[in-house]
């Protein structure tokens, strides 16, 4: 296979369509007489993580977009409405969790014996009016990005990665919920990869606490963070700056390339589903990347034109 993006078009089509066959309850259900839908799930998904991929924030951009573009069309002979397709994206974001895992298990390095944890903002609004107007309120919250010294209003996402930044865990939550209390929730998930034996987990100081810790311990995963204040310097500090970059340059690629901070959700659903379709995305490009053997493999230079 080779690094294009009908190639990789292609290869997530295939997946997203054996998920389908195989987990029907990963779609909504359809009755056995009526119209036949114009364009399967499978496609929409597929659509989507290109949508992402080519830098479209804008459904009704990207569709038209889709439409002269001779690739696309061949691949896709019907390209359905703006108000279709975002109504039916918003029904599919749990067969789109699922594949961010599937494709995470097939990857090389997805068993690695060190994993990153880190949550990063995910705004929802800024003025005051949209705050009190919004279908999100009573999900959405104030909370603080300690990274950029500002309150937002919006969701938090928090990530589980390899060193390679192939997500393998993640969870969207409300601003201020307890990244510890969230790792562990992602940490206790059975579709995380297997472990063979001790895992190292790096993170940033405010995933800190004895009884954190001791929980952690109880799983064989040990604890690699910064030393807080007034405590003693930690074991392994001199390995967190260029590993905890890692985890920063994932979040970095998810708003810089990917545009998270631009994602244009007003519900709870359609904030979700827009979510999962850039980490679905980045997880795509990694699986696509290390099947054919690419040299980089979290690189979307291939796929963005």
């Amino acid at each position: 296979m080779d690094a294009d993006l009908d190639t990789l078009a292609t290869a997530l089509y295939v997946q997203a369509d054996d998920a389908v066959k195989r987990h029907p309850g990963l779609v909504p259900p359809r009755p056995a007489v009526g119209f036949r839908p114009s364009i399967t799930d499978a496609e929409l998904v597929t659509l989507a993580v290109l949508q992402s991929l080519l830098g479209f924030t804008s459904e009704a951009r990207f569709l038209r977009h889709a439409r002269s573009d001779a690739h696309l069309t061949s691949m896709f002979p019907y390209l359905p409405q703006q108000s279709g397709y975002n109504r039916r994206l918003r029904k599919l974001a749990g067969l789109m969790g699922w594949l961010i895992r599937a494709l995470a298990a097939q990857t090389t390095g997805a068993g690695d014996d060190v994993w990153l944890a880190d949550s990063t903002p995910v705004e929802t609004g800024r003025s005051r009016e949209t705050v009190k107007r919004s279908d999100l309120a009573g999900f959405a919250e104030y909370g603080y990005c300690a990274s950029h010294s500002r309150f937002f209003w919006g969701l938090r996402l928090h990530l589980l990665t390899t060193p390679a930044g192939l997500i393998i865990g993640f969870v969207l939550t409300g601003a201020k919920a307890d990244e510890r209390e969230m790792l562990l929730a992602i940490l206790d998930d059975e579709h995380l990869p297997p472990r063979t034996g001790p895992q190292a987990l790096i993170a940033d100081k405010n995933y800190f606490g004895r009884e954190f810790e001791a929980t952690l311990a109880a799983g064989q995963i040990h604890l690699l963070r910064p030393a807080r204040k007034h405590e003693p310097q930690r074991p392994g500090a001199r390995f967190f700056k260029p590993l905890r970059q890692i985890i920063e340059s994932v979040n970095q690629t998810l708003k810089g390339q990917l545009d998270l901070e631009r994602h244009g959700g007003r519900t709870l659903a359609g904030v979700i589903v827009r979510v999962w379709q850039r980490l679905l995305a980045l997880n795509t490009a990694i699986w696509h990347n290390d099947t054919i053997g690419a040299n980089i493999r979290r690189s979307l230079t291939a796929y963005d034109h």
